[in-house]
């Protein structure tokens, strides 16, 4: 299916009438556009005068020193290497709303994760948490599904997402055989276990718009 931003922030705020604090979920396989869906939803709830922030699942990656002790670093992005335990104490956190909470945003360019380095504010009234494994039907990370209030699926094409991802790794300077690595030893089929192993949205897109 595909939707416009603004028809998907007419479904948010439809959804999230009378809310206060409203934890929008967006999930999908890596490249599917789900921090670009983010941002723009951000943006576009920002022009109907309402207030929101991204909160990013990739700001919980293990450090590369505990994937490497625990052999997974060439594994980094698989759900094994995430501190799920870290992200729902945060989204918990955030769900209470009674005080401003800190996270960690990932730079990719680095490939760490940076502490501490984004506010959420108490009076923020929407929460665009968006990542990978945040429907993923597999413990630990079922124990997410109660803290979402909406959730969106966003899940390409194959094809799609490996020019996307190829793109991307060539972006960050990688030779071909790294590139070959992350996308059909890691990213893909990371991926194939999204699509597979998630459960359903309330919303699900191939394609969104943006005006």
């Amino acid at each position: 299916m595909t939707r416009t931003v603004g028809e998907i922030a007419d479904l948010v705020l439809d959804r999230a009438a009378g809310a206060a604090r409203f934890i929008i979920a967006i999930a999908g396989p890596p490249g599917a556009g789900k921090s670009t869906l983010a941002d723009a939803l951000h943006a576009e709830l920002a022009a109907r005068g309402e207030t929101s922030v991204v909160l990013p699942m990739d700001g919980f990656h293990m450090d590369n020193g505990i994937l490497e002790e625990r052999g997974l670093l060439k594994r980094k992005g698989a759900p094994e290497t995430f501190d799920v335990r870290g992200f729902l104490d945060i989204v918990t956190a955030v769900r209470r709303s009674d005080e401003e909470v800190l996270v960690p945003v990932f730079d990719r360019a680095r490939e760490i994760a940076i502490a501490s380095a984004r506010p959420i504010a108490p009076e923020t009234r929407f929460i665009l948490a968006e990542g990978n494994y945040l429907l993923l039907d597999e413990a630990p990370w079922t124990r997410l599904a109660p803290l979402f209030d909406l959730t969106i699926f966003v899940g390409p094409a194959y094809a799609v997402l490996e020019e996307r991802l190829r793109q991307r790794w060539i972006h960050y300077g990688l030779d071909e055989e790294a590139i070959q690595w992350k996308l059909y030893g890691n990213d893909l089929p990371n991926g194939e276990r999204i699509c597979n192993g998630s459960r359903p949205a309330d919303i699900t897109l191939e394609v969104f718009e943006q005006p």
